[in-house]
């Protein structure tokens, strides 16, 4: 890996590559990380989180990933972050250290979602648990109350962290509540801690409030739109950057109606970069043919400036 330097920008929330029969495929990821960086100018990755079905994924399966993405990441990726996170402590802590053994940039963990932590004293006391194994590498948290339904506000959960898990470094912030967002931001007057938002079709709103980035599944095969869309905010170029969302959100607004998880992403990913993700993992079901055809029409039609 680079020098660390601070995570910012976009991050690819990686695909699990599946053989037809539900099998991990290892042998494409080198395919895969070329194209990240050089069609879609992506050097950031999240690996074995939500787009990657990591909780479907028995532990030996996320380890052999982890060290997949960090061989042929080398030299070619600026961060690798790991997601650890598991229903159970120990599995959580047995990835937290094989992430660290393997060299990762940083590891995050989603809140434990079966036996929900109901206040911010224990999810924090979980997540120090679980970075205490790692105790050299940046750790994150990996906030999406949609799916783990739990609410505690990261605004909370920030005070006094650092005392807590002296390796935080920030938050895969996946929920569309950005007044959480914004209250986290502006108490980070320092600059502390990275903010990166996870809803892909509402980067630029956690833009103008001072996100950092964005992970998201989105960046595997529109990173380089959304760069396009990144640097012109930066050129304070509003008007532009809105184009750039505006069509972004129009294609996933198209999809989402359709019905769009993680089998679709895997199916759209397929189809833009040529490289074969595979099913999804049961109980998911693979993306129908009509759902292929569609959604590829509609990307076709898109007309980006």
């Amino acid at each position: 890996m680079a020098p660390r330097k601070k995570l910012q920008g976009l991050v690819a929330a990686t695909i699990t590559p599946m053989t037809p029969d539900g099998q991990i495929n290892l042998l494409v990821i080198r395919q895969y990380v070329d194209y990240l960086v050089s069609k879609q100018n992506v050097k950031n990755i999240f690996v074995n989180g939500t787009t990657g079905e990591g909780l479907a994924l028995s532990v030996q399966e996320r380890k052999q990933l982890a060290e997949e993405w960090m061989h042929q990441g080398k030299d070619k990726l600026d961060h690798v972050i790991i997601h650890v996170g598991a229903l159970s402590l120990p599995e959580s802590q047995e990835l937290a250290r094989h992430a660290a053994a393997i060299g990762a940039s940083g590891i995050a963990v989603i809140a434990p979602f079966f036996f929900k932590p109901t206040n911010k004293d224990e999810l924090i006391a979980f997540l120090r648990e679980v970075a205490a194994e790692a105790p050299a590498v940046p750790f994150y948290y990996y906030h999406i109350p949609p799916l783990t339904g739990v609410k505690i506000h990261v605004e909370e959960l920030l005070d006094g962290i650092k005392e807590q898990i002296p390796t935080f470094q920030g938050v895969k912030f996946s929920d569309t509540d950005l007044l959480d967002l914004a209250q986290c931001i502006n108490k980070n007057s320092r600059e502390e801690f990275v903010f990166l938002y996870g809803v892909d079709e509402q980067l630029l709103s956690a833009l103008a409030i001072g996100a950092d980035g964005a992970v998201g599944s989105t960046y595997n095969y529109l990173g380089q739109k959304n760069n396009m869309m990144l640097q012109a905010f930066a050129r304070h170029d509003l008007s532009l950057a809105r184009k750039y969302q505006f069509l972004t959100g129009e294609f996933l607004n198209f999809v989402i109606k359709l019905g769009f998880g993680v089998a679709q992403t895997k199916a759209v990913m397929t189809f833009v970069s040529g490289i074969p993700m595979g099913p999804p993992r049961f109980p998911l079901a693979k993306a129908s043919e009509e759902f292929i055809a569609k959604a590829k029409a509609k990307l076709n039609s898109i007309v980006w400036p």
